[in-house]
């Protein structure tokens, strides 16, 4: 299901999930189709993302600018003290290549952050990748390979990505959202994605067979991937 609409005024509305994915605006000056992402209270409308975000999910996986780790660290550390039943984790998504910089090193990552409810299940045996041993033919290797570290490998979307929708600006690698939801959730598991873009958690719950109730705030962006999806 696709709602159009902003998301901390659904969020209440709606039930409990598994899983909850969102890769909220940057807060760099991008054009959106019908809104521009700059905002001066943009520290105070993460927490009250995050505040949602541990309410309606189990677990939440939170992709943010490498820009705001400061920032989100204060907020996550005020939050745990809000809500002692949840632990933090932080991944690293780091890119297989990015642009060329005379003035600084070039952003090379991008911060994961997971929020979970500690009585909730993870699955890491669903998100095995072939080992070192195993690529390189030693006998040794234990079969099925072996549970990724928390730094994951994953390009960006460029142009020419079959994964790219150039009618937007920005979009996730779908292998993201992929380990994210098969570590978090069994077959049939339910998934809110609450900043829905390009649509691309849709497209990876469909693959994956899980649930998944999306939200956007633009029309535009709504009626292009339900143009894709056919949902309503």
């Amino acid at each position: 299901m696709l709602i159009q609409g902003n998301c901390l005024k659904i969020i209440p509305e709606l039930g409990q999930f598994d899983c909850l994915f969102a890769d909220p605006p940057d807060n760099i000056g991008l054009n959106y189709q019908g809104y521009r992402d700059e905002r001066a209270d943009y520290r105070s409308f993460l927490w009250d993302c995050f505040n949602l975000f541990v309410r309606h999910a189990g677990i939440s996986w939170v992709s943010f600018n490498s820009k705001w780790s400061f920032m989100v660290g204060s907020l996550v550390e005020r939050l745990l003290t809000r809500f002692p039943e949840i632990d933090a984790k932080i991944f690293i998504v780091s890119y297989t290549f990015g642009q060329h910089r005379n003035e600084d090193c070039g952003d090379g990552y991008r911060p994961l952050l997971r929020l979970k409810h500690k009585k909730m299940p993870l699955y890491p045996d669903q998100i095995k990748v072939p080992s070192q041993r195993q690529i390189r033919g030693d006998k040794r290797a234990k079969p099925g390979g072996c549970v990724p570290l928390d730094h994951w490998e994953f390009p960006k979307v460029t142009g020419n990505s079959y994964q790219r929708r150039s009618w937007h600006p920005t979009q996730l690698n779908e292998g993201i959202i992929e380990r994210a939801v098969l570590l978090s959730t069994k077959e049939g598991g339910t998934v809110l994605d609450v900043f829905s873009g390009t649509g691309t958690t849709i497209r990876v719950c469909k693959r994956l067979k899980r649930e998944v109730t999306s939200i956007e705030i633009s029309p535009y962006y709504c009626e292009r991937i339900r143009n894709e999806h056919g949902n309503s």
